[in-house]
C-alpha cells in the first residue's frame, strides 16, 4: 500500500531560485555545503534530484544505499548530517529537501556549527570557495 505524501514542514516549503538551477547557488554562497560531509552530500543531490516540485520524495534505504553506494550506517550518517544542517526533513520512509530560507534559524550559514570544523567558529570566504571546489578542508 502506498503511502499519501504529506508536506513536513510547510513554511520551508521549497520554491525554484530566481537563478538558472535546481540547486539554490546559495548552497555554496552561504556555506551550507561547507557543514556537510561528501556522503551528505552525496545524498542531498540525490534527494534535489528524485524530488517532486515541493521537495519530496520517497526511496527506500535499500534503494538510497544501492544507488549511491552506501551501506546502510552511512547513509543514516547522511541523514542525520543533513538533517541538522536542516538541509532536509525526514519521517519515514518520506524526505522533504528545504528551502534555505530557515524563518527559525537563529544563526547565520557561515557561523553555523560544522560537523568538520566540531566549533561555532566562523568560517572565510575563500575557505567555502575552496571546498566548493574540492581543495584542501
Amino acid at each position: 500500500m502506498r503511502e499519501r505524501k504529506h508536506v513536513l514542514c510547510p513554511e520551508r516549503l521549497r520554491r525554484v531560485p530566481r537563478q538558472f538551477s535546481w540547486i539554490d547557488q546559495r548552497l555554496v554562497r552561504e556555506g551550507h555545503i561547507a557543514r556537510c560531509g561528501c556522503e551528505a552530500l552525496a545524498l542531498y543531490l540525490f534527494l534535489v534530484t528524485v524530488a517532486d516540485a515541493e521537495g519530496l520524495s520517497y526511496y527506500s534505504d535499500a534503494t538510497a544505499s544501492r544507488l549511491l553506494g552506501m551501506d546502510g550506517a552511512a547513509l543514516c550518517r547522511a541523514r542525520r548530517e543533513l538533517s541538522q544542517a536542516r538541509l532536509i526533513a525526514y519521517q519515514s520512509p518520506l524526505y522533504q529537501v528545504l528551502s534555505l530560507d530557515d524563518p527559525r534559524a537563529g544563526v547565520t550559514a557561515l557561523h553555523a556549527p560544522s560537523p568538520r570544523r566540531g566549533s561555532d567558529e566562523a568560517i572565510s570566504i575563500g575557505e567555502v570557495l575552496r571546498r566548493a571546489i574540492g581543495g584542501a578542508a
